[in-house]
């Protein structure tokens, strides 16, 4: 029961005893133990053995029909990643070229039409139709996905029919040049996510304030300047959180260009990305080369996430940012 006491002024004031606070915190403790225990045995341990590997030679030895290791080897894995046969340089390269190639094509029309959808006074009808619609390819596993996209796009494919069938001459091979490889894998990443895009930017301009808006056209804002001097800046934080987690996503392409391909990142490797080279040592049971590789790929999501995360945020964040360095 709570103390309740009179001051002179007359007004009741009432203070909980700290008992019952504490009480209700054991709960909240009690609630999160489930999560806490799954994230240091499904994610903190992996993780920290990632590290571990990283600086040990850890191999299985074709040879003598064994693991080699683990044999403590300092930084002599992460050397090899740079003075390979393939280069982490190219791998890095082509990775961002076909994150870039299909997110910024995600981006400029998940905005568009996260905007059409939110604007009450379009009237736009049918909207649950198109949501639903947009979203679905979010839902077909990537395998299945490039399976389909291979199917048409291959020499005997419907695509290749329709163009040899108008022009009179031969199949035009998608796979076997570079420009035309990554535009398919860039397609398909596109395809597959401006859907959940769109449904984040939406929800972004969704928390808009409409007396803000109707604000800036009585005093004479144009759609134009509603959308680049309100809803931008307001749905900031959304925005830098989409291309983050997107970035993240490049970053660990992997089934796409992997079926796409048949896992070998043609032509001429201009479609092996990090992770398709992380799963070559992983097969080839070398553990100590592929975490050296994993903590490489943390520490460019790192990088990369902070300069993003500096560049675009608030102006208040980067002065916090900026207080801290």
């Amino acid at each position: 029961m709570a103390d309740i006491t009179v001051n002179n002024t007359g007004p009741v004031v009432a203070k909980a005893k700290k008992g019952k606070i504490g009480k209700y915190k054991k709960w909240g403790y009690i609630f999160m133990i489930p999560f806490v225990v799954v994230f240091l045995i499904f994610q903190a341990w992996p993780l920290i053995q990632t590290f571990y590997y990283s600086i040990f030679d850890y191999f299985w030895s074709q040879g003598q029909l064994k693991f080699i290791g683990p044999e403590f080897c300092g930084f002599d894995n992460f050397v090899a990643l740079f003075t390979g046969n393939v280069s982490i340089w190219a791998l890095t390269y082509n990775t961002m070229i076909m994150w870039v190639l299909g997110f910024v094509p995600q981006i400029i029309i998940s905005l568009l039409f996260a905007y059409w959808f939110t604007n009450i006074r379009l009237r736009l009808k049918c909207l649950g139709f198109f949501k639903t619609v947009m979203y679905m390819p979010n839902l077909i596993m990537a395998s299945a996905f490039s399976m389909l996209i291979f199917s048409l796009f291959s020499d005997i494919g419907p695509v290749n029919n329709i163009i040899t069938s108008i022009t009179g001459g031969e199949p035009f091979r998608f796979l076997s040049y570079t420009g035309s490889t990554m535009g398919l894998v860039a397609m398909m990443n596109f395809i597959m996510w401006f859907g959940n895009t769109t449904i984040l930017l939406m929800a972004a301009m969704m928390g808009i304030n409409e007396s803000v808006i109707e604000a800036a056209e009585i005093d004479g804002a144009n759609s134009s300047q509603i959308f680049w001097k309100i809803t931008l800046p307001l749905i900031r934080p959304i925005l830098v959180y989409v291309m983050i987690t997107s970035l993240i996503g490049g970053l660990q392409m992997f089934d796409v260009p992997q079926i796409l391909t048949d896992g070998m990142g043609g032509p001429n490797n201009s479609t092996k990305t990090l992770i398709m080279y992380l799963n070559q040592h992983i097969a080839a049971k070398n553990y100590g080369m592929a975490g050296a590789l994993s903590v490489l790929i943390f520490v460019i999501c790192a990088v990369l996430s902070f300069i993003v995360y500096y560049f675009f945020a608030s102006d208040r964040d980067q002065k916090k940012l900026k207080k801290r360095g």
